[in-house]
């Protein structure tokens, strides 16, 4: 019996892609709000961050109507697991923007 090797495989990033990658977390804490490009940059991953999560959900969508249509009338006990993961991931998949997060708060003198 063949076994495949669990180690995972690099996935190779090209050079444009790596230039666009964020380099902040998605988060604005600690960001100077008087610097542009770091608060640019904190906007941009977070709406990556919330792209990313949208698509997750997506993803796992599709995979829950494949399994629904392959296994037919068994689908409610064969494609729970991907069911549960849906509905937690329809939590976190809308794209709210980044305004919400943006808290700017001018302390009074």
């Amino acid at each position: 019996m063949c076994r495949l090797a669990t180690a995972t495989m690099p996935i190779p990033e090209s050079e444009s892609f790596k230039a666009a990658k964020p380099t902040v977390p998605p988060t604005f804490d600690g960001v100077d709000y008087d610097d542009n490009k770091q608060l640019k940059a904190a906007q941009d991953s977070i709406i990556r961050e919330q792209w990313v999560q949208s698509m997750m959900a997506r993803l796992i969508r599709e995979e829950m109507g494949k399994c629904y249509y392959k296994e037919g009338v068994n689908h409610l006990e064969k494609c729970g697991h991907l069911r549960e993961r849906y509905l937690q991931q329809l939590k976190h998949s809308k794209i709210k923007g980044y305004l919400f997060e943006q808290q700017n708060y001018v302390s009074e003198k």
